[in-house]
């Protein structure tokens, strides 16, 4: 399979683009394979597109998911999460089988002593030999009881650190598989369940709300001056979204050119405030290429706002969003506009009249 085929199929459903470069490479459709061929025929990550290709049509299983992991450790995420849980688990069971071991040894030592102390009782004149007889019984049983104590409890102190790195590292797993690789903010699998939140309260949907923003005519950018610069300019973006919120709210990059910010406890009105000033501080950002002087500018973007109140739920928030922000693209770009003031016959979504920028 060639580029060129790859840029042709591009031009169909991606869906069926997909279905048909597995075939071709004779791999079988699992969610991975899905995931990796999307992001060859989608995605702007030049390398990825060149080393894929480079296999050509022999590529086996190994060198996809070889690839996978070099370019998408984030889509890995959950399963490198599964695997830490499961280590956790396996740390766990081995402190409950050490702790169950101290207590047999306890339980015996135990029985020991009852058994001596019973011995004793029932006899009517206890002699030196027989006294003797019982300390070195009583005294062994105690040494190793004692020695089975001090070596259970440093294994415990080793199975206890052992836990805890393995909990260190599944808390960077989490991080990772919520993280987008390019711009080091929230995913779209991090943001699914922020969205959802705004729906786990009455009090979180009254004063929640979405914020989509989409940078204007990214293709053109692209095109004029190569993926690398348009990647720097989606984490120059992403950086500014970021900083800008703080704690005010979840920014996550939702694909491409796109991000969303999931806000609670603001009205409406601030929510819009907030929209214009992010709109406002990218229209105003020089982005250029220091060495060059190359200006990449002007960068603008388009936003929508729509309050959790007015959806019945996340995939409605979403469409409702999203419609905004489709008209501030159609009304002449670098703009907000929210959801409750759109007019009720406003014209139907065309998706490509800016997703093909």
């Amino acid at each position: 399979m060639t580029a060129a085929t790859a840029t042709r199929q591009g031009a169909s459903d991606i869906a069926t683009t997909i279905a048909n470069a597995l075939r071709e490479l004779g791999v079988p459709g699992l969610p991975r394979n899905y995931e990796l061929l999307y992001e060859v025929f989608t995605g702007t990550n030049e390398t990825l597109q060149g080393e894929f290709f480079a296999l050509g049509n022999r590529a086996t299983q190994e060198q996809l998911d070889g690839l996978g992991r070099k370019y998408l450790m984030q889509s890995n995420g959950y399963g490198i999460v599964e695997s830490a849980r499961a280590q956790i688990e396996v740390k766990l069971d081995e402190i409950r089988e050490l702790l169950n071991r101290e207590r047999d040894s306890l339980d015996k030592y135990g029985l020991i002593l009852d058994r001596t102390s019973d011995g004793l009782n029932g006899r009517d004149a206890v002699t030196k030999e027989f006294l003797q007889k019982i300390l070195a019984i009583t005294t062994a049983a105690t040494e190793t009881t004692r020695q089975q104590s001090q070596q259970i409890a440093s294994s415990i102190v080793d199975k206890s650190a052992e836990l805890e790195s393995v909990k260190t590292k599944l808390e960077e797993y989490k991080k990772l598989a919520d993280t987008d690789a390019l711009t080091q903010i929230g995913n779209r699998r991090a943001f699914d369940a922020a969205l959802s939140g705004l729906y786990a309260s009455k009090r979180a949907t009254m004063f929640g709300s979405l914020l989509l923003i989409d940078i204007d005519r990214f293709k053109e950018i692209n095109d004029r001056f190569g993926h690398p610069v348009g990647d720097r300019i989606i984490q120059l973006v992403a950086g500014i979204l970021r900083d800008s919120v703080g704690d005010g709210g979840f920014v996550a990059r939702t694909g491409g050119e796109e991000f969303a910010i999931v806000i609670e406890g603001l009205p409406e009105e601030s929510v819009a405030k907030l929209a214009e000033r992010l709109r406002a501080e990218i229209e105003g950002t020089t982005f250029a290429n220091r060495e060059s002087g190359t200006n990449y500018g002007p960068v603008t973007v388009s936003a929508g706002i729509c309050m959790a109140s007015e959806a019945s739920g996340p995939a409605d928030l979403y469409a409702k969003v999203d419609g905004a922000m489709y008209a501030s693209k159609v009304n002449g770009r670098n703009r907000v506009t929210r959801h409750s003031a759109m007019s009720a016959g406003a014209a139907s979504k065309n998706w490509m009249l800016y997703r093909s920028e």
